[in-house]
């Protein structure tokens, strides 16, 4: 493994236990990384809460959502989510999925998710919702199979997140900590929404233009969050 791919690895675990820390991940929700040396593999836990989740846990899989090197621990059902959105997406490094309670009810509403303010610019122009009982009928609502995580990635499209009704949420990033920042912010952006909303006035959310500036600039600072996460939640 190359000293780049170790510390990616140590990114990985570190996105599951900060996502854990901050509530947007709990016993259930995961977050994967795509391999940068092989961009048609990528990295997920075995099927184990985030918060647990070490280096000797990780699986590398193909974008079909199949271990490599015969890896037989168990799995994650919704692997596909991860493996489906990486074949669609190549500007993809890292993918989250959360069912944080805030962003619940937006995937169950009419109201879209849209930013409030500069730190959710990425949500501009609202987060797409995916509806799995419209294309497969009724299910358990888990994306457990290739062609529900394909639908998934199809509405996801260009976008940096997708609701899923009556499940949860999908954040992507150009690199892990991009993709963690989403996840943590969807949830902060959904709670402040609902009280702007609860105010009863007007609402002036960030046009897309003021989305992409403050997208851009937050990005470029990435550096700042994330080593202040990794050090809430100490070493690996």
């Amino acid at each position: 493994m190359s000293n780049d791919l170790q510390f990616g690895v140590e990114d990985l675990v570190f996105a599951n236990r900060i996502l854990a820390k901050y509530g947007v991940l709990d016993g259930f929700g995961h977050v994967s990384m795509r391999n940068p040396d092989r961009p048609e593999h990528y990295f997920l836990s075995r099927s184990l809460a985030p918060e647990l989740v070490a280096q000797n846990d990780i699986i590398e899989y193909d974008l079909d959502s199949v271990a490599v090197n015969g890896d037989s621990r168990r799995p994650y059902l919704e692997r596909f989510i991860h493996g489906e959105i990486y074949k669609k997406r190549p500007d993809v490094q890292a993918v989250v999925h959360s069912h944080s309670p805030s962003v619940i009810p937006f995937a169950a509403s009419s109201v879209r998710l849209r930013p409030i303010y500069h730190m959710a610019g990425f949500l501009t122009g609202g987060a797409p919702v995916f509806d799995i009982k419209s294309k497969f009928g009724c299910t358990d609502l888990l994306v457990t199979c290739a062609e529900h995580g394909a639908e998934l990635a199809k509405i996801l499209d260009g976008s940096s997140v997708s609701l899923m009704r009556g499940h949860g949420f999908v954040a992507v990033g150009g690199d892990v900590s991009v993709a963690v920042y989403r996840a943590i912010y969807t949830e902060l952006n959904a709670s402040l929404q609902e009280k702007a909303i609860n105010l009863g006035g007007e609402i002036i959310y960030l046009d897309e233009q003021e989305g992409q500036n403050a997208d851009a600039t937050i990005r470029g600072v990435m550096h700042r969050p994330w080593e202040l996460w990794k050090q809430k939640v100490g070493t690996l």
